[in-house]
């Protein structure tokens, strides 16, 4: 049998942590019999290299992650190496979950959750994402806004970055220069955390109404069973 080895960033925040496990519950229930196992990249035990050690056999390491930055490229690869299942084939990498369609379509129940609609076309959307120091990474993500914005009546979506503190207002501005009455920002977070509420104090503070992170959304649990799935079959093949 192969494990699902569910790796999330890990954080301070125990809502993090609780987040992962959520969406590993909804995949052993979307998937009877599978071995779905959590690890963190950092701040939560079990680390990655704990869990591939106590794996009896095969496993995938599944990012729950948005982007394909710093962890997925270099620190998740690095935990693999130092791990006990070492020996050809015995773990495999899967991609993030990326720009997938069945996130932006749980960003838009998000959105309507707020009572936002897509016929509002006085509506203007901030996508605000965590932000990397890859610019290949970033600009993927900046690719959310103009999909989600795909088939509404809008004035305009566009991203912003949570870790660069000027980039919210600017992107604020630009909504407004594109006649924009209405705001809303929809995070593009899998999980709350100190930087969503870094975004919640912004979004408080302008009076600009804030969805919901993408969460343990049972699409959330498709789209990583999705990439298990690729690498699984990957392996198989090889």
């Amino acid at each position: 049998m192969t494990t699902l080895v569910l790796t999330a960033h890990g954080s301070p925040d125990p809502r993090s942590a609780a987040n992962a496990r959520a969406v590993a519950g909804r995949l052993a229930r979307l998937r009877a019999g599978l071995d779905v196992q959590v690890a963190f990249c950092e701040q939560n035990p079990p680390s990655l290299v704990e869990v591939l050690g106590e794996c009896p056999a095969d496993a995938v390491v599944t990012p729950l992650l948005l982007a394909d930055a710093y962890h997925a490229a270099i620190d998740i690869p690095r935990q693999i190496a130092g791990s006990a299942l070492r020996r050809a084939n015995a773990v495999r990498q899967a991609d993030v979950l990326g720009e997938d369609d069945r996130l932006l379509t749980v960003l838009h129940q998000r959105l309507a959750e707020l009572g936002a609609s897509r016929l509002d076309e006085a509506l203007g959307v901030l996508v605000v994402a965590i932000g990397s120091s890859s610019a290949s990474a970033n600009a993927r993500t900046a690719s959310v806004a103009p999909k989600l914005a795909a088939g509404t009546r809008w004035a305009g979506a566009t991203t912003a970055f949570a870790t660069a503190p000027r980039s919210l207002p600017a992107a604020v501005d630009q909504l407004l220069g594109r006649g924009a009455r209405r705001l809303a920002i929809a995070l593009w977070f899998l999980a709350p955390g100190v930087l969503t509420d870094r975004v919640h104090t912004y979004a408080h503070g302008a009076g600009i109404p804030m969805t919901a992170p993408l969460g343990a959304h049972p699409l959330v649990a498709e789209t990583v069973l999705d990439r298990f799935d690729q690498a699984a079959a990957e392996r198989i093949a090889a």
